[in-house]
């Protein structure tokens, strides 16, 4: 399947399940999926909750390595 000319590059999210200082900072590159459809309302992504903290959103090939060291997420 080929994608629209209008893609851009995965849309990264960095998320976290809680407000507590110990919650783990967990990260998830998608390809399929746009910025517009995340931002509704109604939207859900598999593997992350509908109450999860969202701490970055972005969209680019090099925010996925660059929020990896900046949150330290091992793998």
């Amino acid at each position: 399947m080929s994608r629209p000319k209008d893609y851009v590059g995965p849309l990264v999210i960095v998320w976290k399940t809680s407000n507590r200082s110990n919650s783990p900072i967990k990260i998830k590159k998608t390809p399929n999926y746009s910025l517009d459809y995340f931002l509704q309302l109604e939207a859900t992504i598999p593997g992350i909750p509908k109450d999860a903290i969202i701490l970055e959103l972005g969209i680019g090939k090099n925010l996925f390595e660059t929020w990896k060291t900046k949150y330290k997420i091992n793998d």
